[in-house]
């Protein structure tokens, strides 16, 4: 197709990188203010043993927001946007490493998958250490019970509690007084054990779901709408495979367990194959929304980024040269 059409795909070289880094700092932190509340609620359901609190998503939300209201929906919120660097270290990485391979083949699956494995072990080098805190945070409120830490609780005039001032800096003290600097790195294999894969099987299936739509489609269906609808079903089918192991990743990092086969085992004997399912429902309703402004959003905003003396030579043809996670 895109021979036929004498398209160029707009590749790093091409970009206004101080456009392409301010737009996409922004994007990100969009996708995620958007989709935290889920991710919150996957973590709490994840963690808690069987039913003890939640018997759901839906009812995790409503329960949540009846007891701590919209605040204790965006727990650790503060903490967790400085992802942000992870996210920019994620989109150079893999654009650096997408651009190497294309040295070595120039089919675009095979780029990236390589630069997707590249990039995910990047970024979560990065983010791990985040995730830890942000973790303990969302597990505190009605899931207090469920985590080693708790923070510093203000009893106010009319006998209530509530969250004390510098609950971050409190959790990250406790976090190093218990387990040192190793602790901010617990479940770092489980996530590149995660993210990864999680990477390496959206790729292939997302497109699988465009060529089957577009056989499906009517001749004179948009591709960006055909991708639209691959990007959410790739990201529901990789989450859907990978959940296992984002449960045993969770209970490693809120509940200081040492070993991700151990706490695998422990988590089947405990609570069975539904327990691999564990948040699933709110993995999938954040990556949905996540891929879609990934496969429209991420080449729209190298289009924005394109360097001025290239903007009447280069098309946006939705290659996705973009992430997934």
């Amino acid at each position: 197709m895109q021979q036929n059409r004498n398209i160029q795909i707009i590749e790093w070289e091409d970009l206004d990188k101080r456009k392409f880094y301010s737009f996409g700092v922004f994007m990100t932190m969009t996708i995620r203010a958007t989709v935290y509340p889920a991710t919150l609620i996957r973590t709490r359901l994840q963690v808690q043993k069987g039913k003890s609190l939640y018997n759901g998503t839906f009812d995790a939300f409503f329960k949540i927001l009846r007891a701590e209201g919209v605040r204790g929906l965006y727990r650790g919120f503060m903490v967790n946007t400085f992802t942000l660097i992870s996210g920019q270290a994620y989109i150079t990485t893999y654009e650096l490493v997408r651009k190497y391979v294309s040295n070595y083949s120039k089919d675009n699956t095979v780029k990236s998958l390589v630069a997707g494995g590249a990039a995910s072990l990047v970024a979560q080098t990065i983010t791990v250490p985040i995730d830890v805190i942000s973790q303990q945070l969302m597990m505190q409120g009605q899931g207090k019970h469920l985590t080693r830490f708790r923070v510093k609780l203000k009893t106010e005039a009319d006998g209530k509690t509530k969250m004390a001032f510098g609950q971050t800096r409190n959790m990250i003290a406790q976090i190093f007084a218990a387990d040192g600097f190793r602790g901010f790195y617990r479940g770092y294999v489980a996530s590149l054990l995660t993210y990864i894969p999680n990477s390496a099987v959206w790729w292939p299936f997302y497109h699988f779901y465009a060529e089957q739509l577009s056989k499906m489609a009517p001749s004179d269906c948009p591709h960006l709408l055909l991708q639209a609808m691959a990007g959410p079903l790739a990201a529901a089918t990789a989450s859907t495979v990978t959940n296992p192991m984002d449960v045993v990743r969770a209970r490693v990092q809120v509940e200081g367990r040492t070993s991700v086969i151990e706490t695998f085992r422990h988590l089947l004997a405990e609570e069975g194959f539904w327990g691999m399912t564990k948040g699933l429902s709110a993995r999938i309703i954040s990556s949905i929304p996540t891929a879609i402004v990934m496969v429209v959003g991420y080449e729209t905003l190298k289009r924005v980024s394109l360097r001025p003396e290239l903007v009447d030579s280069r098309h946006w043809v939705g290659t996705l040269g973009g992430i997934c996670c």
